[in-house]
């Protein structure tokens, strides 16, 4: 397979990948194994039920926006990384410091996908829970390293194959939080005074009032949460991190797709975790902060729960990992993008060994996207609001400018602002928009007096030629993939041999779905379930992959055809 990714310039229109890789991608990465460890810490934040449902509403579709109407027009317009389009932007000084910074945040949070898989794993080997911001176990260190070896092969391989991965453990792992939540629900029904089942949202607010989302009159509520929920993915989004994957969209619809990550991953598992903590500590009579996410899923599905948290903490630190890779690569054009996500990968794997996450992940991911976020605000500045105002775009790299210190000013400014702000007592998560705000205001002022106002005719118009051909190429080849995908007898030929495979993996999907509700209605223990739901979970994979083997190689003789 070819290792070319495009690091410093566009993507070739016939590596434009179908709205089907970004649909798993999102849904894959963003129903992760840190899923269980934030749905635990919402249960002792002290909110109540209806402020927690009500502030992931909110704040999740606050960020499907802002990829939607922000980040994915910018990359399908540029086809750029953020670090090639940093420097095209700010010069190559300033993205040498920015990849510096981002990649080194990746890898912490990559780092902390791989140690939730790990969390997981240690069950298979009697290891104790890792609670502490250090390992106490040897035995954990090992597991750890041998986790995010296999993650980084992964991340090697580039954006197709962390797609393809995605795109078969998406669907069971959704179903996966789903089954564990409605299999553990009745322990803590069957606890609550008053109520037998539940029948109405009445008594799920009164079982989650009680033993999950317990009021406290903490100094938190649901616009805590909303605003946790908007900028838990703010690097992604607001500081366009994800103009690495959404370049190789055909269409900017497809940053809609993050819907997928927000509503059934973030929302869903988010609540569904919080279910199964809350029952899992119940059923071990201890504390909720005492229990790792490998321990909560194990409680709930048995043996498929360790599979859950594994594939989850897998599917969201190869694309992390993937991002740190290219942050690094992009400081020397000269290093293989291949080499530096190994290192990187490396890194992140001795990171793992210290689950420090488990206390500190919301922080951190906070902290991350408000680090991140205003070079993000520098260059939705200049690309969208510059020509509006008479400025003229990319002029730093007319003037020949190695540093834009417009961009470098406005970036550490920004922050400075948003730390002041913070000791004058204005929250973590609240932080996003002052921020935003005051480097798109201080960038734009300072872009004025350096260069911005000023002429760059015959560049401009040099470039405009250049973007017009390339975007003339692209829609010519999408106009013809489209016409051969609808028409092809090739296609259709192949979609047919692909049904059985995939008709045999949803039935797979539809078999753990009634096991879990079996349980739920207690025809089932969840012992039993645990027993069962293993054996359509190892055929699920089975069919999956052979499915999408099948398909890979449907869009590859259309590929040919449509090159012929």
């Amino acid at each position: 397979m070819s290792v070319e990714e495009f690091e410093r310039e566009p993507v070739s229109p016939e590596r434009l990948e179908p709205g089907r890789h970004f649909a798993a991608s999102y849904a894959g990465e963003h129903v992760a194994g840190t899923e269980f460890v934030i749905g635990a810490l919402f249960v002792a934040w002290g909110v109540g039920t209806v402020d927690i449902l009500t502030g992931l509403v909110i704040g999740n579709l606050l960020a499907v926006l802002t990829w939607a109407l922000i980040c994915a027009p910018i990359a399908v317009d540029t086809r750029l990384t953020l670090y090639a389009y940093i420097e095209k932007i700010a010069g190559p000084g300033t993205v040498k410091l920015y990849s510096v910074v981002n990649g080194v945040l990746f890898c912490v949070l990559a780092g902390a996908m791989i140690t939730v898989s790990a969390s997981a794993v240690r069950i298979l080997f009697d290891l104790p829970p890792q609670v502490d911001w250090y390992p106490t176990n040897a035995g954990f260190v090992a597991v750890a390293l041998g986790v995010g070896a296999v993650v980084v092969v992964i991340a090697i391989k580039g954006f197709k194959r962390v797609a393809q991965f995605a795109e078969v453990c998406a669907p069971w792992m959704i179903l996966m939080f789903f089954a564990g939540a409605l299999a553990i629900l009745p322990v803590l029904v069957s606890a609550t005074p008053g109520i037998d089942s539940i029948n109405s949202f009445t008594d799920f607010v009164l079982v989650g009032d009680t033993f999950i989302w317990r009021d406290t009159g903490s100094e938190l509520d649901m616009w805590h949460v909303a605003a946790f929920a908007w900028v838990c993915n703010l690097a992604m989004h607001g500081g366009l991190s994800d103009m690495t994957i959404l370049r190789f969209a055909r269409k900017y619809q497809y940053g809609y797709f993050s819907a997928l990550g927000m509503f059934v991953g973030h929302f869903f598992a988010w609540i569904c975790a919080g279910i199964m903590g809350a029952g899992a500590a119940m059923l071990m009579q201890t504390s909720i902060a005492e229990m790792d996410a490998g321990g909560v899923a194990y409680q709930a599905l048995g043996a498929t729960g360790i599979i859950a948290v594994i594939i989850a903490g897998w599917t969201t630190s190869n694309p992390t990992i993937y991002r740190a890779g290219l942050a690094f690569q992009s400081i020397n054009p000269s290093w293989s993008r291949v080499k530096v996500t190994a290192i990187a990968g490396a890194v992140t794997t001795v990171i793992a060994c210290f689950p420090f996450v488990f206390s500190k992940l919301m922080d951190f991911v906070g902290l991350m996207g408000l680090i991140i976020a205003p070079l993000g605000a520098v260059l939705v500045t200049e690309h969208w609001v510059f020509p509006r105002i008479g400025k003229t775009r990319y002029w730093a790299k007319y003037r020949g400018l190695n540093t834009n210190l417009a961009a470098v000013i406005a970036w550490v400014s920004s922050l400075l602002i948003a730390f002041i702000l913070n000791r004058l007592g204005l929250h973590l998560f609240f932080l996003l928009i002052p921020t935003w705000f005051a480097a798109m205001i201080i960038y734009t002022v300072l872009a004025s007096m350096l260069g911005a106002d000023q002429s760059y005719t015959e560049q401009v118009e040099q470039e405009v030629r250049t973007e017009s051909e390339r975007k003339q190429r692209e829609k010519s080849y999408l106009d013809e993939i489209g016409a051969a995908e609808r028409n092809s007898k090739i296609g259709s030929e192949a979609l047919s041999s692909r049904n059985w495979w995939f008709y045999i993996s949803l039935i797979c999907l539809f078999v753990c779905v009634a096991l879990a509700i079996l349980t739920y209605n207690r025809t089932l223990s969840i012992e039993q379930l645990a027993s069962f739901i293993i054996w359509p979970t190892l055929l699920y994979f089975i069919t999956a992959t052979r499915a999408a083997i099948v398909s890979e190689r449907a869009d590859a003789k259309i590929a040919t055809t449509t090159a012929d």
